[in-house]
Protein backbone atom coordinates (compact mmCIF):
# COMPACT_ATOMS: atom_id res chain seq x y z
CA UNK A 1 0.00 0.00 0.00
CA UNK A 2 1.34 3.13 -1.01
CA UNK A 3 1.37 6.19 2.05
CA UNK A 4 1.66 9.93 1.70
CA UNK A 5 5.48 11.29 1.66
CA UNK A 6 3.30 13.60 3.77
CA UNK A 7 3.07 11.41 6.99
CA UNK A 8 6.59 9.82 8.28
CA UNK A 9 7.37 6.29 7.29
CA UNK A 10 9.19 5.68 10.65
CA UNK A 11 6.47 5.55 13.52
CA UNK A 12 8.63 3.43 16.13
CA UNK A 13 8.39 5.75 19.35
CA UNK A 14 11.97 6.66 20.51
CA UNK A 15 13.79 5.46 23.66
CA UNK A 16 11.91 8.22 25.86
CA UNK A 17 8.47 7.41 24.82
CA UNK A 18 9.34 3.83 25.38
CA UNK A 19 10.58 4.56 28.91
CA UNK A 20 7.60 6.90 29.57
CA UNK A 21 5.23 4.30 27.92
CA UNK A 22 6.71 1.71 30.48
CA UNK A 23 6.58 4.20 34.07
CA UNK A 24 2.98 5.41 33.11
CA UNK A 25 2.09 1.54 33.12
CA UNK A 26 4.35 0.63 36.87
CA UNK A 27 2.63 1.61 40.23
CA UNK A 28 4.92 4.79 40.69
CA UNK A 29 3.51 7.60 40.88
CA UNK A 30 5.72 10.61 38.57
CA UNK A 31 5.88 13.79 38.99
CA UNK A 32 4.86 14.55 35.71
CA UNK A 33 7.16 18.14 35.01
CA UNK A 34 5.81 18.47 30.93
CA UNK A 35 2.14 19.02 32.06
CA UNK A 36 0.39 20.98 29.44
CA UNK A 37 -2.90 20.43 30.29
CA UNK A 38 -4.51 23.46 32.35
CA UNK A 39 -7.76 21.58 32.88
CA UNK A 40 -5.36 18.49 34.90
CA UNK A 41 -3.43 20.84 37.35
CA UNK A 42 -5.78 21.86 39.65
CA UNK A 43 -6.60 25.49 39.06
CA UNK A 44 -10.14 25.21 40.45
CA UNK A 45 -12.36 26.14 37.52
CA UNK A 46 -15.42 28.00 37.84
CA UNK A 47 -18.37 25.63 38.30
CA UNK A 48 -20.69 27.43 35.99
CA UNK A 49 -17.35 28.60 32.84
CA UNK A 50 -19.21 26.34 30.47
CA UNK A 51 -23.14 26.98 31.16
CA UNK A 52 -23.06 29.45 28.00
CA UNK A 53 -22.45 26.37 25.50
CA UNK A 54 -26.03 25.88 26.69
CA UNK A 55 -27.46 28.89 25.05
CA UNK A 56 -31.02 27.43 22.99
CA UNK A 57 -28.99 29.74 20.52
CA UNK A 58 -26.74 26.62 19.45
CA UNK A 59 -29.71 24.74 18.47
CA UNK A 60 -29.48 26.95 14.78
CA UNK A 61 -26.77 26.03 12.41
CA UNK A 62 -25.76 28.90 10.09
CA UNK A 63 -22.58 27.67 8.63
CA UNK A 64 -20.88 30.63 7.96
CA UNK A 65 -16.69 30.14 6.07
CA UNK A 66 -14.90 32.90 8.76
CA UNK A 67 -17.38 31.62 11.83
CA UNK A 68 -20.51 33.49 13.39
CA UNK A 69 -20.30 37.13 13.30
CA UNK A 70 -21.17 37.17 16.93
CA UNK A 71 -17.98 35.24 17.79
CA UNK A 72 -15.41 37.21 15.66
CA UNK A 73 -16.96 40.05 17.61
CA UNK A 74 -15.79 38.62 20.23
CA UNK A 75 -12.54 37.82 19.39
CA UNK A 76 -12.48 41.73 18.10
CA UNK A 77 -13.08 42.66 21.51
CA UNK A 78 -10.65 40.10 22.72
CA UNK A 79 -7.97 41.87 20.76
CA UNK A 80 -9.11 45.22 21.87
CA UNK A 81 -8.37 43.96 25.53
CA UNK A 82 -4.86 44.04 24.77
CA UNK A 83 -4.67 47.02 22.96
CA UNK A 84 -4.87 45.57 19.30
CA UNK A 85 -7.57 47.09 16.35
CA UNK A 86 -8.62 44.19 14.87
CA UNK A 87 -11.95 44.83 12.90
CA UNK A 88 -14.36 41.39 13.30
CA UNK A 89 -13.88 41.30 9.47
CA UNK A 90 -10.31 40.53 9.88
CA UNK A 91 -11.52 37.73 11.94
CA UNK A 92 -10.83 34.02 10.88
CA UNK A 93 -12.35 31.50 13.23
CA UNK A 94 -10.48 28.05 13.58
CA UNK A 95 -10.89 24.73 15.25
CA UNK A 96 -7.24 24.80 16.43
CA UNK A 97 -3.84 26.85 16.09
CA UNK A 98 -2.99 23.97 14.63
CA UNK A 99 -5.66 24.30 12.19
CA UNK A 100 -5.42 28.13 11.85
CA UNK A 101 -1.52 27.16 10.18
CA UNK A 102 -2.62 24.77 8.06
CA UNK A 103 -4.83 27.17 6.32
CA UNK A 104 -2.51 29.42 6.36
CA UNK A 105 -0.03 27.35 4.39
CA UNK A 106 -2.71 26.94 1.71
CA UNK A 107 -3.57 30.24 1.02
CA UNK A 108 0.26 31.29 0.65
CA UNK A 109 2.35 28.34 -0.12
CA UNK A 110 2.59 25.42 -3.13
CA UNK A 111 3.64 22.15 -2.61
CA UNK A 112 7.43 22.56 -2.02
CA UNK A 113 7.31 26.17 -0.96
CA UNK A 114 9.31 27.52 1.95
CA UNK A 115 8.12 29.03 5.49
CA UNK A 116 11.04 29.81 8.18
CA UNK A 117 10.79 28.92 11.87
CA UNK A 118 11.74 29.19 14.81
CA UNK A 119 15.13 27.37 16.60
CA UNK A 120 14.41 26.24 19.53
CA UNK A 121 10.98 26.45 19.32
CA UNK A 122 7.77 24.07 18.92
CA UNK A 123 8.57 20.75 17.41
CA UNK A 124 5.34 20.56 15.58
CA UNK A 125 6.10 23.17 13.41
CA UNK A 126 8.13 19.58 11.53
CA UNK A 127 4.87 17.86 11.65
CA UNK A 128 2.02 21.17 10.30
CA UNK A 129 4.51 22.13 7.64
CA UNK A 130 5.04 18.43 5.83
CA UNK A 131 1.13 17.87 5.87
CA UNK A 132 0.67 20.71 4.01
CA UNK A 133 3.89 19.47 1.73
CA UNK A 134 5.60 22.40 2.89
CA UNK A 135 8.86 22.74 3.91
CA UNK A 136 10.33 24.58 7.32
CA UNK A 137 13.37 26.28 7.36
CA UNK A 138 14.98 27.42 10.45
CA UNK A 139 16.17 30.57 11.78
CA UNK A 140 18.09 30.98 15.11
CA UNK A 141 17.46 32.21 18.58
CA UNK A 142 19.94 33.36 20.61
CA UNK A 143 20.25 34.12 24.08
CA UNK A 144 22.93 36.85 25.59
CA UNK A 145 21.48 36.75 28.82
CA UNK A 146 17.68 36.81 27.11
CA UNK A 147 16.82 35.47 24.07
CA UNK A 148 16.59 37.48 20.64
CA UNK A 149 16.37 36.45 16.91
CA UNK A 150 19.59 35.79 14.79
CA UNK A 151 18.57 38.51 11.81
CA UNK A 152 21.53 37.35 9.77
CA UNK A 153 20.37 33.90 10.04
CA UNK A 154 16.69 35.07 8.97
CA UNK A 155 18.20 36.55 5.71
CA UNK A 156 20.34 33.73 4.84
CA UNK A 157 17.51 31.20 5.18
CA UNK A 158 15.57 32.98 2.68
CA UNK A 159 15.38 31.44 -0.86
CA UNK A 160 12.93 32.21 -4.02
CA UNK A 161 10.37 29.71 -2.71
CA UNK A 162 10.13 31.43 0.91
CA UNK A 163 6.67 32.54 1.42
CA UNK A 164 6.42 33.60 5.29
CA UNK A 165 8.54 33.55 8.28
CA UNK A 166 6.16 32.70 11.45
CA UNK A 167 7.27 34.04 15.10
CA UNK A 168 6.12 32.76 18.46
CA UNK A 169 5.78 35.55 21.22
CA UNK A 170 6.03 34.32 24.10
CA UNK A 171 8.16 31.53 22.15
CA UNK A 172 8.28 27.97 23.24
CA UNK A 173 10.09 27.29 25.42
CA UNK A 174 12.13 29.96 25.72
CA UNK A 175 9.20 32.17 27.06
CA UNK A 176 10.89 34.64 24.96
CA UNK A 177 9.00 37.75 23.41
CA UNK A 178 8.95 39.60 20.24
CA UNK A 179 11.03 42.63 21.19
CA UNK A 180 10.33 45.63 18.80
CA UNK A 181 13.44 45.38 17.32
CA UNK A 182 13.04 42.24 16.72
CA UNK A 183 9.49 42.94 15.35
CA UNK A 184 10.68 46.00 13.04
CA UNK A 185 13.60 43.66 11.89
CA UNK A 186 11.37 41.03 10.68
CA UNK A 187 8.46 42.97 9.44
CA UNK A 188 11.34 44.82 7.55
CA UNK A 189 12.41 41.14 5.74
CA UNK A 190 9.19 40.61 4.53
CA UNK A 191 8.23 43.79 3.47
CA UNK A 192 11.37 43.50 1.44
CA UNK A 193 11.17 40.08 -0.29
CA UNK A 194 7.40 40.22 0.00
CA UNK A 195 6.57 37.76 2.46
CA UNK A 196 3.85 37.42 5.03
CA UNK A 197 4.58 37.24 8.87
CA UNK A 198 2.76 34.56 10.74
CA UNK A 199 2.78 35.50 14.72
CA UNK A 200 1.81 32.33 16.88
CA UNK A 201 0.65 34.86 20.26
CA UNK A 202 -1.29 32.20 22.07
CA UNK A 203 0.82 32.63 24.78
CA UNK A 204 0.22 36.28 24.98
CA UNK A 205 -1.62 36.41 28.07
CA UNK A 206 0.86 35.34 30.19
CA UNK A 207 3.79 37.74 30.94
CA UNK A 208 5.85 36.64 33.99
CA UNK A 209 5.65 40.07 35.93
CA UNK A 210 8.57 42.30 36.04
CA UNK A 211 10.60 40.18 33.25
CA UNK A 212 9.33 41.74 29.96
CA UNK A 213 12.12 44.03 28.32
CA UNK A 214 8.78 46.83 27.22
CA UNK A 215 10.22 50.06 26.04
CA UNK A 216 8.61 53.08 26.36
CA UNK A 217 5.53 53.47 24.03
CA UNK A 218 5.72 49.75 23.13
CA UNK A 219 2.69 48.63 25.28
CA UNK A 220 -0.11 49.44 27.75
CA UNK A 221 -1.05 48.31 30.69
CA UNK A 222 -5.32 48.56 30.17
CA UNK A 223 -7.90 46.57 32.68
CA UNK A 224 -11.23 45.07 31.41
CA UNK A 225 -14.03 44.20 33.71
CA UNK A 226 -16.02 41.38 33.55
CA UNK A 227 -18.77 39.03 35.77
CA UNK A 228 -16.99 36.54 37.99
CA UNK A 229 -19.64 34.09 40.30
CA UNK A 230 -21.60 36.99 39.96
CA UNK A 231 -19.04 39.94 41.15
CA UNK A 232 -17.83 42.29 39.13
CA UNK A 233 -13.85 41.17 38.73
CA UNK A 234 -11.09 43.63 37.03
CA UNK A 235 -7.96 42.06 35.20
CA UNK A 236 -4.97 44.11 34.79
CA UNK A 237 -2.65 43.79 31.48
CA UNK A 238 0.72 43.76 32.33
CA UNK A 239 2.95 45.31 29.61
CA UNK A 240 4.32 43.30 26.72
CA UNK A 241 6.34 43.69 23.72
CA UNK A 242 3.82 44.73 20.53
CA UNK A 243 2.11 42.14 18.51
CA UNK A 244 2.64 41.09 15.16
CA UNK A 245 -0.22 43.07 13.64
CA UNK A 246 1.57 46.13 14.67
CA UNK A 247 3.13 45.98 11.62
CA UNK A 248 0.90 47.70 9.34
CA UNK A 249 2.78 47.86 6.06
CA UNK A 250 3.07 44.13 5.48
CA UNK A 251 0.37 41.06 5.62
CA UNK A 252 0.21 39.77 9.05
CA UNK A 253 -1.24 37.05 10.99
CA UNK A 254 -1.88 36.85 15.14
CA UNK A 255 -2.69 33.25 16.17
CA UNK A 256 -4.85 32.93 19.42
CA UNK A 257 -7.62 30.94 20.83
CA UNK A 258 -9.22 29.72 24.16
CA UNK A 259 -6.74 26.65 24.66
CA UNK A 260 -4.51 29.07 26.64
CA UNK A 261 -6.12 32.60 26.73
CA UNK A 262 -8.85 31.17 29.01
CA UNK A 263 -7.48 27.74 29.68
CA UNK A 264 -9.89 25.77 27.63
CA UNK A 265 -8.53 22.95 25.51
CA UNK A 266 -11.10 21.19 24.98
CA UNK A 267 -13.66 23.37 23.24
CA UNK A 268 -11.25 23.60 19.93
CA UNK A 269 -11.85 27.52 18.90
CA UNK A 270 -8.90 29.38 17.56
CA UNK A 271 -8.86 32.63 15.36
CA UNK A 272 -6.56 34.33 13.36
CA UNK A 273 -6.37 38.17 13.41
CA UNK A 274 -5.60 39.31 9.62
CA UNK A 275 -3.54 42.87 9.58
CA UNK A 276 -1.98 44.90 7.05
CA UNK A 277 -2.76 47.24 3.95
CA UNK A 278 -5.68 46.85 2.51
CA UNK A 279 -4.50 45.87 -1.23
CA UNK A 280 -2.84 42.89 0.43
CA UNK A 281 -5.88 41.75 3.07
CA UNK A 282 -8.62 41.89 0.91
CA UNK A 283 -7.54 39.04 -1.81
CA UNK A 284 -6.24 36.77 1.17
CA UNK A 285 -9.48 37.06 2.90
CA UNK A 286 -11.07 36.04 -0.23
CA UNK A 287 -9.12 33.62 -0.76
CA UNK A 288 -9.44 32.22 3.05
CA UNK A 289 -12.64 32.38 2.79
CA UNK A 290 -12.58 29.67 0.07
CA UNK A 291 -10.41 27.56 2.06
CA UNK A 292 -12.83 27.82 5.43
CA UNK A 293 -15.75 27.22 3.46
CA UNK A 294 -14.11 23.54 2.40
CA UNK A 295 -13.86 22.37 6.04
CA UNK A 296 -16.55 24.70 8.37
CA UNK A 297 -14.82 22.93 11.15
CA UNK A 298 -15.78 24.91 14.56
CA UNK A 299 -19.26 23.57 16.48
CA UNK A 300 -21.96 26.34 16.80
CA UNK A 301 -22.27 26.25 20.58
CA UNK A 302 -18.66 27.50 21.38
CA UNK A 303 -18.91 29.91 18.55
CA UNK A 304 -22.07 31.07 20.27
CA UNK A 305 -20.87 30.97 23.86
CA UNK A 306 -17.12 32.70 22.64
CA UNK A 307 -18.09 36.02 24.50
CA UNK A 308 -19.24 34.67 27.71
CA UNK A 309 -16.35 32.49 28.01
CA UNK A 310 -13.97 35.47 27.15
CA UNK A 311 -15.33 37.18 29.68
CA UNK A 312 -15.98 34.74 32.46
CA UNK A 313 -12.24 33.07 31.86
CA UNK A 314 -10.73 36.26 33.05
CA UNK A 315 -10.97 34.09 36.64
CA UNK A 316 -9.63 31.30 34.89
CA UNK A 317 -6.69 33.29 33.37
CA UNK A 318 -5.15 34.79 36.09
CA UNK A 319 -5.13 31.88 38.60
CA UNK A 320 -2.88 30.60 35.51
CA UNK A 321 -0.67 33.39 35.89
CA UNK A 322 -0.61 32.97 39.30
CA UNK A 323 0.23 29.44 39.26
CA UNK A 324 3.35 30.04 36.58
CA UNK A 325 4.19 33.02 38.42
CA UNK A 326 4.96 31.03 41.33
CA UNK A 327 6.41 28.15 39.91
CA UNK A 328 8.68 30.02 37.93
CA UNK A 329 10.34 32.07 41.11
CA UNK A 330 10.31 28.42 42.96
CA UNK A 331 12.57 27.32 39.91
CA UNK A 332 14.46 30.66 40.52
CA UNK A 333 15.14 29.48 43.98
CA UNK A 334 15.80 26.27 43.80
CA UNK A 335 18.28 26.74 40.97
CA UNK A 336 20.55 28.86 42.65
CA UNK A 337 20.93 25.97 44.91
CA UNK A 338 22.85 24.14 42.41
CA UNK A 339 25.92 26.48 40.94
CA UNK A 340 26.06 23.92 38.09
CA UNK A 341 22.56 24.58 36.66
CA UNK A 342 21.65 27.99 35.17
CA UNK A 343 17.52 28.97 34.59
CA UNK A 344 17.29 30.46 31.24
CA UNK A 345 15.80 34.11 31.56
CA UNK A 346 12.00 33.39 30.06
CA UNK A 347 9.64 36.08 29.95
CA UNK A 348 6.38 34.79 30.13
CA UNK A 349 4.38 31.43 28.28
CA UNK A 350 4.31 28.50 30.39
CA UNK A 351 7.51 26.78 29.95
CA UNK A 352 11.32 27.02 31.14
CA UNK A 353 14.78 26.05 30.33
CA UNK A 354 17.29 24.85 32.65
CA UNK A 355 20.82 24.33 31.38
CA UNK A 356 22.73 21.56 33.02
CA UNK A 357 25.92 19.57 32.75
CA UNK A 358 26.55 17.61 29.67
CA UNK A 359 28.30 15.04 31.79
CA UNK A 360 25.80 12.57 29.54
CA UNK A 361 23.32 13.19 27.14
CA UNK A 362 19.82 14.38 27.24
CA UNK A 363 18.41 11.13 26.73
CA UNK A 364 20.41 9.42 29.32
CA UNK A 365 19.24 12.33 31.63
CA UNK A 366 15.89 12.19 30.97
CA UNK A 367 15.68 8.62 31.10
CA UNK A 368 17.16 8.45 34.49
CA UNK A 369 15.40 10.79 36.09
CA UNK A 370 12.07 8.98 34.72
CA UNK A 371 13.00 5.07 35.85
CA UNK A 372 15.04 6.70 38.84
CA UNK A 373 13.68 9.75 40.02
CA UNK A 374 9.64 9.56 38.85
CA UNK A 375 10.14 12.82 37.01
CA UNK A 376 9.22 13.65 33.34
CA UNK A 377 11.12 15.95 31.67
CA UNK A 378 12.19 16.95 28.25
CA UNK A 379 15.00 17.39 26.40
CA UNK A 380 16.45 20.41 24.48
CA UNK A 381 16.79 18.43 21.36
CA UNK A 382 12.94 17.82 21.34
CA UNK A 383 12.72 21.40 20.47
CA UNK A 384 15.60 21.85 18.18
CA UNK A 385 18.50 22.95 20.68
CA UNK A 386 21.50 23.09 18.54
CA UNK A 387 23.76 21.18 21.41
CA UNK A 388 23.54 20.07 24.93
CA UNK A 389 22.47 20.00 27.82
CA UNK A 390 19.06 21.69 27.99
CA UNK A 391 16.29 20.36 30.25
CA UNK A 392 12.86 21.74 29.62
CA UNK A 393 9.94 22.16 32.16
CA UNK A 394 6.36 23.21 32.15
CA UNK A 395 5.40 25.84 35.12
CA UNK A 396 1.48 24.63 35.23
CA UNK A 397 1.85 21.83 37.75
CA UNK A 398 0.70 21.91 41.42
CA UNK A 399 3.13 23.94 43.83
CA UNK A 400 3.85 21.02 45.90
CA UNK A 401 4.87 18.38 43.35
CA UNK A 402 6.65 21.09 40.89
CA UNK A 403 8.91 21.91 43.93
CA UNK A 404 9.64 18.14 44.66
CA UNK A 405 9.97 17.05 40.94
CA UNK A 406 12.72 20.00 40.73
CA UNK A 407 14.83 19.41 42.89
CA UNK A 408 14.60 15.62 41.97
CA UNK A 409 15.86 16.90 38.69
CA UNK A 410 18.40 19.68 39.68
CA UNK A 411 19.96 16.76 42.45
CA UNK A 412 19.89 14.53 39.42
CA UNK A 413 21.75 16.80 36.70
CA UNK A 414 24.20 18.18 39.34
CA UNK A 415 25.67 14.73 39.94
CA UNK A 416 29.14 14.14 38.78
CA UNK A 417 27.40 11.70 36.27
CA UNK A 418 24.10 11.55 35.50
CA UNK A 419 22.52 8.18 36.86
CA UNK A 420 25.42 7.97 39.99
Amino acid sequence: MHFSRRVPSDLAPNRFALALAGARKSARRLIDLTVSNPTQVGLGYPHDLLAPLADAAALVYDPQPFGLRVAREAVSEDFARKGVHVPADRVVLTASTSEAYSILFKLLCDPGDRVLVPRPSYPLFEHLTRLDDVEAEGYRLEYHGRWSVDVDSVRSAISARTRAILAVSPNNPTGSFLDGPDLAALAAICAEHDLALIGDEVFADFPLPDRVPVRAGQADIVRQRGRQGGHEAAETLLPRPPGVLSSQQILAFSLGGLSKSVGLPQLKLGWVGVGGPDDLVGPALGRLEVICDSYLSVGTPVQQAAGALMTSGVAVRARILARISENYETLVHLTRRYPSCTLLAAEGGWYAVVQVPATASEEDLVVTLLEEDAVVVYPGYFFDFPREAFLIVSLLPVPDEFRTGITRMLERAASPVHGD
